[in-house]
């Protein structure tokens, strides 16, 4: 599967709905938490841009309740 920007923007989308979440508070929890900004739009460009930083990934995976795991894939 080839990585892109819009496939890693719906996948963190796909995941904060499967959590129970909107956008909207993810991004006051990662306001609150991590000091992010509270700005929706921002928010949705730097993943529509495909900015996330790794830390910022970590950061978002905790305010919902998430850990991110490195899982070597099995050979079919």
């Amino acid at each position: 599967m080839k990585i892109t920007n819009q496939t890693t923007k719906n996948a963190i989308k796909a995941q904060i709905m499967m959590a129970n979440f909107t956008m909207a508070e993810v991004v006051d929890a990662l306001s609150m938490e991590y000091g992010w900004s509270d700005s929706l739009s921002n928010f949705s460009a730097k993943l529509g841009r495909g900015s996330l930083r790794y830390v910022e990934a970590l950061q978002l995976a905790d305010v919902m309740g998430y850990d991110i795991v490195w899982q070597k894939r099995r050979d079919a």
